[in-house]
């Protein structure tokens, strides 16, 4: 009798836990399908052209209008997309007096470089797509009264990648930095060396941290800023020469990419390696600031530095 009764029992058990998982799997399936349902309003052509924005986080649809208005921060999770050159500078220097430097340097193709298709067209193609000469821009401008030197990387142009004319223009601009007796402040957003100009793109980490040693050598201030992605050649240079160095919220911040040391160590990497908040806890970085914050910040380590001067 009791065994008829356990069977009994176990069958409920079973049907109600089978009930349980039809329930999620419909669950699941309306969530997906209202979220297809909100990307097929959005045509891809709006998202190629940068009029909407899917955030790779929480997968939300964002107007270009709105994300603008939050300094390219998801509303829903907080996420930071990639800033734009002009529109850092616009955040971070006071109207109307951005006076921008070496707009005249390009890059050229010294090695004849070509992989699918030919590095000069790549380079046409990223210039016409992002409406920039090379992956930074450089000038003199002020921050709360305060004038600085300014170079501001852009992950958009070859995934802020650097090249010889990169590397020349931030050069010139310490280098102008040191001679006007002004502070620094480079933010960087790249994917380390360009590789389509091979050797030539890596001499700009030694040439760009001698002058970087100069200026340090003259008392001056250098602040770096490394917004998310910072890899490669830069974080081995000048990414992190700064004598402050500041990070934004979750930013990744490496030398070599993920994938390739797990393979090489043969382990699993744990979830926040190489993101700031991990390398602030071991001293790699000096402050981690929120993007609506750093202008205010910047102002006043700059002040601060002034009055230790004076």
């Amino acid at each position: 009798m009791s065994n008829g009764l356990d069977n009994i029992n176990n069958d409920n058990i079973i049907k109600d836990f089978q009930r349980v998982i039809r329930n999620k799997i419909k669950l699941n399936s309306i969530r997906t399908t209202k979220r297809l349902h909100n990307l097929k309003q959005i045509k891809p052509l709006q998202i190629r052209q940068g009029i909407w924005f899917i955030c790779p986080c929480c997968e939300n649809t964002l107007p270009r209008a709105q994300l603008e208005k939050k300094s390219y921060i998801c509303i829903y999770c907080n996420y930071y997309f990639p800033l734009p050159s002009h529109k850092r500078i616009q955040e971070i220097i006071d109207q109307n007096t951005w006076t921008p430097i070496n707009t005249n340097l390009i890059s050229t193709d010294p090695l004849g470089f070509y992989d699918i298709k030919a590095y000069n067209s790549r380079l046409e193609e990223n210039k016409i797509k992002t409406k920039l000469q090379d992956a930074v821009e450089t000038g003199i401008g002020l921050i709360n009264g305060i004038k600085v030197a300014c170079a501001v990387m852009d992950f958009r142009f070859m995934g802020g990648s650097m090249g010889s004319a990169v590397g020349e223009k931030i050069t010139r601009l310490i280098e102008q930095a040191t001679l006007y007796k002004l502070p620094v402040i480079i933010f960087c957003a790249s994917g380390g060396a360009r590789m389509q100009e091979g050797i030539l793109s890596l001499m700009q980490m030694a040439k760009i941290s001698s002058v970087l040693a100069k200026h340090k050598n003259a008392s001056l201030l250098y602040i770096s800023v490394l917004t998310s992605p910072t890899t490669g050649g830069v974080t081995a240079s000048f990414g992190m020469l700064g004598d402050i160095i500041i990070a934004e919220p979750r930013a990744v911040v490496a030398f070599a990419g993920r994938r390739v040391i797990e393979q090489t160590i043969k382990q699993k990497l744990p979830p926040d390696f190489q993101i700031a908040e991990l390398l602030w806890k071991k001293g790699f970085v000096d402050l981690i600031i929120q993007r609506t914050e750093l202008k205010n910040k910047l102002y006043q380590l700059l002040r601060l530095h002034c009055q230790v001067v004076l």
